[in-house]
């Protein structure tokens, strides 16, 4: 028996976060959507189908096949829809052969070798719409995530449920005299390679906290549970309100609340971020700050869908949506961030006096409007011209060289495929009038 776990058409609502990885590597909870797949399920095999543009790279970060119909041969297969962001024992491996829905999703299929060798040779796609139309079907109820505010409102859940699984508690370093330990201690697990400096609040009476190998929590921090910090990351003077999930290898600093943070990301300054989303590589310039609550209370609508053409301002239901941000995406001083705002990939923010739209497309550079002349004049065309990638992707070499991490020919290639789907949508922004 083997586990598949495939992306359905709804990756693009997921954006811009999903413009750099599969749906089943969002991050909810401390673990990633597929990690909670495994832990359903060890020991056994797990291969993985994505958009054909991010196999390459996907291939080197994960251990199980990706895009390879060879690996479902000869083989009884569970396919789980990369979305589902799946509880502790919530499907058994094996069972009849059938389909589970919910609300017309597809959150999985389970299917006999013999039922998949008649669908042999077709492309994934049509093996999974072939084996659609044999199965029967089942409705049940289950966590997909539908939109990128769905992440952030089901994360503390996510958090909780991830230190039940991991079964670790207990605080395993020494601590200081003056760390304050609040609530129960078995509602916490700190990794003995942790470093808990003088003058520390760990709160986890309303939930659990996280602390894993590696992290140094500076003086002056607060932590409040359920959070979750990730490995060799630093908490530096932070006020870290409940729902976060943080890292590994970051640097957090400032105000952060109800917030997932991808790897070696920094928000290493004071300012505000609060219900965002962070991918990897983000770099956030001291006192940026995001809102995540309109003055009027009312609910936040935020950019959807694939762009430009299908984009659409969607109704969150929420009142209290803050920031999404795409991988390698770095601010100035000082940027601030209206609520609901959706920034893609690999952009440079600066401040220009005045709260950037909404919605800002990827591989831009955004400054006031003299520098952005001056630049233009040296660069042909800055703001969205194919010298300005190569600065880009050039500035994200660095970046990752820091850490002692290679941007590989596969990254560049993922880059600039991303750099031609996003062409239109940086077309139309650039041409319209600023605001």
């Amino acid at each position: 028996m083997k586990i598949c776990i495939f992306e359905d058409g709804k990756y693009s609502n997921l954006y811009p976060m999903t413009m750099t990885r599969p749906v089943s590597e969002l991050k909810c909870g401390h673990t990633l959507l597929w990690e909670k797949v495994a832990r359903n399920f060890e020991d056994v095999e797990i291969c993985f189908f994505v958009r054909e543009y991010l196999a390459p790279v996907y291939r080197k970060k994960v251990e199980g096949a990706v895009n390879e119909l060879s690996a479902l041969e000869d083989t009884d297969v569970l396919f789980i829809n990369g979305r589902w962001l799946m509880g502790q024992d919530e499907l058994p491996l094996e069972g009849d052969e059938e389909e589970g829905l919910c609300r017309g999703d597809v959150v999985y299929l389970r299917a006999k070798a013999s039922t998949i060798e008649a669908y042999k040779g077709l492309p994934f796609d049509r093996l999974l719409a072939g084996l659609r139309g044999k199965l029967s079907g089942k409705q049940i109820e289950a966590r997909l995530i539908e939109h990128p505010w769905d992440l952030i409102n089901l994360n503390p859940e996510a958090i909780e449920e991830d230190f039940k699984a991991a079964c670790k508690k207990g605080i395993h370093c020494k601590l200081p005299s003056t760390v304050a330990v609040i609530g129960s201690e078995d509602d916490i697990y700190i990794a003995e390679s942790a470093e808990i400096q003088p003058l520390v609040v760990l709160d986890a009476r309303h939930g659990p906290i996280i602390i894993e190998e590696g992290v140094t929590v500076y003086p002056n921090s607060r932590i409040e549970g359920p959070s979750a910090i990730g490995k060799n990351t630093e908490i530096v003077g932070t006020n870290l309100r409940e729902g976060c999930a943080i890292g590994p290898v970051c640097k957090i600093g400032g105000e952060v609340e109800e917030c997932i943070i991808h790897g070696y990301t920094n928000k290493y300054h004071a300012g505000f971020l609060g219900h965002a989303y962070l991918g990897e590589w983000v770099n956030l310039g001291a006192m940026t700050t995001n809102s995540d609550l309109k003055n009027d209370y009312s609910g936040v609508e935020l950019h959807i869908g694939p762009y430009p053409q299908n984009r659409k301002k969607t109704d969150s239901g929420s009142t209290k949506i803050g920031s999404f941000i795409g991988d390698h995406t770095k601010t100035g001083i000082g940027v601030l961030f209206n609520t609901g705002t959706m920034i893609g990939v690999m952009n440079n923010i600066l401040p220009t006096g005045k709260l950037p739209p909404k919605f800002i497309p990827s591989f831009l550079w955004i400054a006031p409007a003299e520098q952005k002349e001056l630049k233009q004049n040296k660069t042909q065309r800055l703001m969205g011209g194919k010298r300005l990638f190569s600065m880009l992707l050039n500035t994200a070499e660095k970046a990752m060289g820091r850490r002692k991490i290679e941007l590989t020919e596969e990254d560049r290639t993922l880059f600039k495929t991303l750099y031609e789907m996003t062409e239109e949508e940086r077309r139309e922004y650039i041409e319209r009038p600023w605001g």
